[in-house]
């Protein structure tokens, strides 16, 4: 009897033993979670670029600093399982410009076809500007280094974003003759969204370091109707500045 009482106690003992070590093993590996309350991580997002055409005929000539310039405000989500990781998405208002070289660019006129015509040779405005600004939905894959100083930590995003045109114009300042001679000084501005379509879907990526970051898009539909134009597409690459 004592024996068998001695071999239950031994089993009891050893079992004891076996389930105090397998507790201490599964506390080691649970991990601390990251407390990601109020860290900042580019809700909002200023970005200045270089813009241009692709897919633009040699009959349509631009020249200068042609710029896009977007605004937006991200609700950004981390992931539980990897804090590194989130998705972002919100409003924002998106715009390019485009700088021609002794262009006329035909918004208003009455054709079945937006004309491009090159007036180098007769009267023709020193400056014309194609703007076009949309409303937009932006969406990124975001990773982040080191999600609890994200303002000092390495950053990469890709991405969409949809958007809807609000308006399009286009901006005539100073009519030349064909030599330079200013003729008169004026501002002519034509405001249309007849040729253009007014949805599209453009492709973006962002890498850098903290509030700055380098950007780039393209956009995947074409900017104008199909048959009024050239099938172009809008690309540009500049500078994010973010925070918040």
């Amino acid at each position: 009897m004592k024996k068998i009482a001695l071999f239950v106690f031994s089993c009891f003992l050893i079992n004891s033993l076996l389930f105090a070590q397998d507790t201490t093993n599964i506390q080691k590996k649970k991990k601390t979670p990251v407390n990601l309350s109020g860290r900042a991580n580019d809700h909002f997002m200023i970005q200045l670029g270089v813009t241009n055409w692709a897919g633009k005929p040699d009959s349509i000539t631009t020249k200068g600093f042609s710029k896009s310039f977007n605004v937006y405000f991200m609700f950004d989500f981390p992931f539980k399982t990897n804090p590194k990781l989130s998705m972002a998405f919100g409003p924002g208002i998106a715009s390019d410009h485009i700088i021609f070289n002794k262009t006329y660019v035909g918004i208003k006129d009455a054709t079945t076809t937006l004309q491009f015509r090159d007036q180098s040779d007769t009267n023709h405005f020193k400056k014309t500007k194609l703007n076009t600004t949309y409303l937009e939905a932006p969406v990124e894959f975001r990773y982040i280094a080191n999600p609890l100083n994200s303002d000092k930590s390495f950053k990469f995003a890709i991405g969409a974003k949809v958007g809807t045109m609000i308006k399009a114009h286009t901006r005539n300042k100073d009519l030349e003759n064909s030599a330079g001679s200013t003729l008169i000084a004026y501002t002519m501005k034509e405001s249309s969204k007849r040729f253009f379509n007014t949805t599209r879907l453009v492709g973006t990526a962002r890498v850098g370091l903290g509030h700055f970051t380098l950007y780039g898009s393209y956009q995947v539909t074409t900017l104008f109707k199909e048959g009024v134009a050239a099938d172009v597409r809008p690309f540009s690459i500049g500078l994010t500045i973010s925070g918040l």
